[in-house]
């Protein structure tokens, strides 16, 4: 515990304490301070565009205005139906300036569930990315008659039929129209920040769930404010940072990252394209940025592919290189200095390879966070090998997300945990194991749902996360697996699915997605889907050159591959939890086909439904 107290006289508590009343003034307060300096760059035509605080300040007072000017009152609910883009930013920050609640609405929602989203919600405007998510309104326009106008980024507004409707404008319609109103009276949108306070309501997102309606988590302008300042409190980040944002917006994760540059003020480079992210990475060359633990796993398994196919010397002096940034990450993790003699092959192991690698990031990333579900730790320590750090967090949707995390600029850092509970946020195991946590991140309630909400807070005000952990001797929370995933064998034993799942990313570069069956049954199995590019190159080099990625995954020699994997995934493993059978799917799951959260999470209860005819057969 004395640790915990020298690291507790390390955080800024006038941050945390001196936190302002709503997003909208912590964006005023930003511009006022940062005026000229860099606030986002993005993509267009392939050329990456700077925009400064005060012209960012210009666009979201303009849009601000507009959509006063259509009637929004403080608390409103505007959905946003988007990918990840500049548009989205500024079309938030008009919400939050104008008193709003941005409610968030993945783009590859369905129809049906957008209706519900924005019904369920009382949505009174939605801005809207193109023609199609345009398309999803009007098929379901009947159930939305709250309603007032749709703004879309790319499609075509309405120019009035015969009945003069107008119930989707362009963005810069709605800019022009704001502009207009600032002319006439400059002060409004800061008359309207003035009037927004801490419990206002300033966000909805729906969880996205396996089974059953979403539920949408509402939470404060305090909510939201509290996570930037909790996290500039540690000073993690500072001005000097650049920031690479790509995460869905619509995600919770994603709405921290957007909050933090308000906060610290450092510039944020936003591009939603995900295959784009390592071209992206090079251009943009980024100090740090959040991701999921698939993009690592994806980027770990190509690189190591790579050095896999390399022969003769050059493979010895990459495997020498590895080698001794192992050591040097060693002795770190055990808090020492590396002998001076691998300095010296560190510094010539990191001029010839390790450099190298890190350049395919951008060469300046200082960290990595990684979030949203478990990262495998044999996965982050191959980066740290490479001199690339991957300091993991914890929260949910209703927590705000930054309940927990990494701080290593304090010597504060363990692999495989998730770190220390943010200032001013109180984290504890309940006797059952499940994580419990209190503090100002923590949303409100759901939406609609006094019972959903009675359900998930015990009676000393702790919501109940629903995953289990447990804190080391040092205060380390580490996460083990979802209550609900946790399942029995026949023979009475427990198997927690996301660890061994976690496990086998760690060892198999070809994986893509496993899924760990076993519910009474008397031994466990899994599914696999394997990476499209990652198992195309290793079946060009292993006879199968010319076959479909199909006719690759059931082929014997991916089956003995795999095998493999499984066999030094199982010496790993108690009895009871090992892999005794598996199946490989001809084809990758999706966040289209609804197999994948948009985070890129497994949604287990939907792949196990409809792969349950080949689940079966492996206990036939």
């Amino acid at each position: 515990m004395a640790m915990k107290s020298a690291l507790d006289e390390r955080v800024n508590h006038d941050v945390l304490e001196g936190r302002g009343p709503s997003v909208g003034a912590l964006f005023r307060d930003r511009v006022a301070r940062s005026g000229n300096r860099d606030a986002f760059q993005y993509f267009k035509d392939d050329h990456l565009e700077h925009v400064s605080w005060s012209e960012t300040r210009d666009r979201v007072y303009a849009l601000a205005a507009g959509l006063m000017g259509l009637g929004l009152t403080i608390e409103d609910r505007v959905a946003i139906a988007s990918t990840t883009r500049f548009e989205w930013i500024l079309a938030d920050l008009a919400i939050m300036c104008s008193g709003g609640a941005t409610t968030t609405v993945y783009p590859t929602t369905i129809a049906e569930d957008v209706a519900f989203i924005i019904s369920d919600a009382g949505c009174r405007f939605v801005f809207a990315e193109d023609d199609g998510q345009v398309e999803k309104l009007r098929t379901h326009r009947d159930q939305l008659p709250d309603v007032v106008k749709v703004i879309t980024f790319d499609g075509e507004a309405d120019i009035g039929d015969e009945e003069g409707d107008d119930w989707v404008i362009s963005l810069a319609d709605l800019e022009a129209s704001g502009q207009a109103l600032l002319d006439a009276r400059p002060t409004m949108v800061d008359e309207r920040i003035d009037l927004i306070g801490p419990d206002n309501l300033a966000l909805i997102i729906y969880t996205s769930g396996t089974t059953g309606r979403p539920k949408g988590a509402e939470l404060t302008q305090d909510a939201i404010l509290y996570e930037g300042a909790a996290l500039q409190s540690i000073e993690l980040l500072n001005t000097d940072d650049l920031q690479f944002l790509w995460l869905p917006l619509s995600h919770v994760f994603g709405k921290v990252l957007l909050v933090l540059p308000l906060q610290v003020g450092f510039p944020t480079a936003v591009d939603g394209r995900i295959d784009k992210i390592i071209e992206h990475l090079a251009i943009i060359k980024p100090t740090w940025m959040g991701a999921v633990p698939r993009i690592f796993e994806k980027a770990y398994g190509r690189i190591a592919m790579m050095i896999e196919s390399e022969t003769g010397v050059k493979r010895q002096l990459m495997d020498w290189a590895l080698g001794v940034g192992e050591q040097v990450l060693e002795a770190n993790i055990r808090g020492e200095r590396p002998s001076m003699f691998v300095q010296v092959q560190h510094m010539l192991a990191d001029r010839l390879v390790l450099a190298k690698i890190r350049e395919r990031f951008g060469g300046r990333v200082r960290f990595f966070i990684s979030g949203s579900a478990r990262l495998n730790p044999d996965v982050a320590k191959w980066f740290g090998k490479v001199g690339l750090l991957i300091i993991e967090g914890y929260g949910l949707t209703e927590t705000m997300a930054g309940t927990v995390v990494n701080r290593p600029h304090l010597g504060q850092y363990r692999y495989g945990s998730v770190g220390w509970p943010a200032p001013g946020t109180d984290v504890k195991i309940a006797e059952d194991g499940e994580v419990l946590v209190k503090g100002p991140g923590v949303m409100r309630g759901y939406r609609n749902r006094p019972d959903a909400t009675a359900e998930v807070f015990d009676e000393a005000g702790y919501f109940r996360t629903g995953d289990i952990g447990e804190i080391d001797d040092l205060g380390f929370l580490r996460i083990t697996d979802r209550k609900k995933d946790l399942f029995k064998t026949s023979g009475g034993k427990y198997i927690a699915p996301s660890q061994i799942e976690s496990a086998f990313k760690g060892l198999c570069p070809y994986v893509s997605q496993m899924l760990v069956f076993g519910e009474s049954r008397n031994y466990a199995t899994a599914l696999f889907t394997l990476d499209p590019d990652g198992i195309t190159g290793w079946g060009a080099a292993n006879g199968l050159a010319g076959k479909s990625y199909a006719e690759i995954t059931q082929s014997p020699q991916v089956r003995e591959l795999m095998q493999g994997y499984v066999d030094q995934l199982n010496a790993g493993l108690n009895r009871w939890e090992s892999i005794k059978r598996f199946v490989v799917l001809d084809h990758d799951l999706t966040v289209d086909s609804g197999e994948l959260t948009p985070s890129l999470k497994l949604k287990r209860k939907v792949v196990v439904e409809k792969y349950k005819d080949a689940l079966e057969g492996l206990y036939s």
